[in-house]
């Protein structure tokens, strides 16, 4: 909010906002915020410990459709950080996914595989939708640079978290179920696009950053996308916003 959010949102007027690591309970919402978003409906999942992970979606009331949210109380994986969001539209199911990142907790947890279940949860639940006939969109921080050509420095990070075989392997896998990154899709192998800056003196005017924040669509969507923009000159952030238009 202080670091130039309101203004971002006034210029673009999403019909639909979507917003990973909120580290927030929704209580706490700012009461600027809520003025600001005033013409919005929300679902807010804040999971269950403060200051941690966490997504939002906020969505213009549209009298045309039916909306229904979910926060996904009944599948621990997705509900106990708070790491997804649903809002279904007339058939369309929008998810806003704040995957884990992966590094070992102090107490030695081992949030790699925790990651890599959390992506076999995810792809499965897809699927299910896409068999029940949905068109699928799942935005947010995936915490995985898919290609070498969607980091800075492959060579460099190729035994790194977000860059490990093991996970790179899990983006494979859902593609190979038939949804697209939009932005590929679009833009083809285009290089030096990313979406997340280290916030280290220098990342940003070295462009030392990765694209690990995506678009993918099912292929029943695909005549739908419009356009897919990675705006990374916004400040504010160590990740850029990233916008879709989608005639539903």
């Amino acid at each position: 909010m202080k670091k130039g959010f309101t203004e971002w949102l006034q210029k673009e007027n999403p019909d639909i906002l979507c917003i990973q690591e909120t580290k927030a309970f929704e209580h706490q919402m700012p009461p600027e915020l809520k003025y600001l978003m005033k013409d919005y409906e929300y679902v807010w999942h804040s999971g269950t410990r403060p200051g941690y992970a966490g997504t939002a979606i906020f969505y213009k009331d549209f009298p045309e459709y039916t909306e229904v949210t979910s926060v996904f109380d009944d599948i621990p994986e997705f509900y106990e950080d708070g790491r997804v969001t649903q809002l279904s539209i007339n058939g369309l199911v929008l998810l806003n996914l704040y995957f884990p990142n992966g590094w070992a907790r102090a107490n030695g947890d081992d949030m790699l595989g925790y990651k890599l279940k959390f992506y076999d949860k995810f792809i499965a639940y897809c699927n299910t939708l896409v068999a029940q006939g949905k068109k699928v969109i799942a935005c947010g921080d995936y915490n995985i640079c898919h290609r070498e050509i969607d980091i800075a420095r492959p060579e460099a990070n190729k035994d790194s978290i977000g860059f490990l075989p093991e996970e790179r392997v899990k983006i494979d896998e859902f593609v190979s179920h038939g949804y697209l990154d939009v932005f590929r899709h679009l833009h083809g192998d285009v290089t030096d696009r990313y979406t997340r800056r280290s916030y280290r003196a220098g990342a940003r005017p070295r462009n030392v950053w990765r694209r690990i924040d995506y678009f993918f669509v099912s292929e029943n969507l695909k005549s739908s996308i419009q356009e897919c923009i990675q705006q990374d000159a916004v400040q504010g952030s160590d990740h850029c916003p990233v916008s879709l238009v989608v005639d539903i």
